[in-house]
């Protein structure tokens, strides 16, 4: 039986539609079960491909032309995510999935031989980045909220969506500074949570006292932490985008003096890691703040902080 594109991306509960449909209850787990920026780009990826020509069922050869057409428009980070895209559209019909055959399995290691290069990093905003982004702040509503957000989000490590999640409800203020609870992430889809401790810090600075000056500021009681100020300094009731985060930090960075095309929302998170490799902090409580899964994860910030500890040349020259 074949699928063409509309039943590939079409806005229904999975990526394909089985040819059985499930129950409504059924189904609803099902969506739940993928994220909704999962579910958007593995849509996108399979309206690309059927676009192409491509159809569900497809056979291995299908699949590895085409890969070989699109190996220099693409990156490999994009055709490699297409397979996923592909083959979950077929192993969630009960589909033999192409993408694990040899044929595509090795034209793909091809591609990543000719054509991979260093995946472009954004740049970890390191203590003297933030202290800088914060020091160039004034007494605005949005100067009080952005020193804010990013001291939070500095301490934290947090992802820019973790970041944009927190609600009230979820800071716990304690006598060493505060715990925020998060409630869900992107390594914890089945949403267990996880507790990350920000204590106090010295002067201007602190991560603590900065937030509770920018709830007092904008008067939030309850709700989303980080919310969206007009310019008239209007605090709305909507929550913060995790795009917003990113336009903050490279918005902050250039007031500050800094190259604001080197800096995204990802920056704050490897700031905080790269900073306390850098200071010395062992792996594993690096990760008890980031919430990595393991050192070798955490191995890229670990190794930028060390580069220049206990460097082979500053013991020569």
């Amino acid at each position: 039986m074949l699928l063409h594109s509309c039943d590939l991306t079409c806005d229904n509960s999975l990526l394909s539609e089985p040819t059985i449909s499930p129950p409504e209850a059924v189904a609803a787990y099902l969506e739940a079960s993928i994220s909704a920026n999962t579910r958007r780009a593995y849509r996108c990826d399979m309206a690309h491909f059927t676009a192409w020509g491509g159809t569900i069922p497809t056979s291995p050869e299908t699949v590895a032309q085409y890969l070989a057409e699109y190996a220099e428009a693409l990156t490999v980070a994009t055709l490699s995510r297409r397979l996923v895209a592909i083959g979950k559209a077929h192993t969630m019909q009960g589909l033999p999935n192409p993408c694990s055959s040899d044929l595509v399995r090795m034209t793909m290691r091809g591609i990543r031989r000719t054509r991979g290069k260093p995946q472009r990093q954004a740049a970890a905003a390191i203590k003297e980045d933030v202290l800088a982004m914060v020091g160039a702040m004034g007494g605005s509503m949005k100067d009080i909220r952005d020193r804010a957000l990013i001291l939070v989000g500095f301490a934290g490590a947090f992802r820019r969506s973790e970041l944009v999640a927190i609600n009230v409800t979820d800071v716990e203020p304690v006598a060493q500074g505060i715990v925020i609870y998060l409630r869900r992430s992107k390594t914890d889809q089945d949403g267990r949570g996880r507790k990350v401790a920000i204590p106090y810090a010295r002067g201007t600075t602190c991560p603590v006292s900065s937030l509770k000056a920018w709830l007092e500021a904008a008067g939030i009681t309850e709700g989303p932490v980080f919310r969206s100020v007009d310019r008239h300094g209007h605090v709305a009731d909507t929550r913060l985008s995790g795009e917003a985060v990113a336009v903050v930090v490279k918005t902050r960075a250039e007031a500050a003096g800094l190259d604001p095309a080197r800096y995204s929302g990802h920056s704050l998170r490897a700031g905080l890691a790269t900073s306390a490799a850098t200071a010395g902090v062992p792996a594993y409580k690096i990760r008890q703040q980031t919430g990595h899964a393991s050192d070798a994860m955490l191995g890229r910030y670990i190794r930028d902080g060390e580069l220049f500890w206990k460097n082979a040349v500053s013991a020569v020259l």
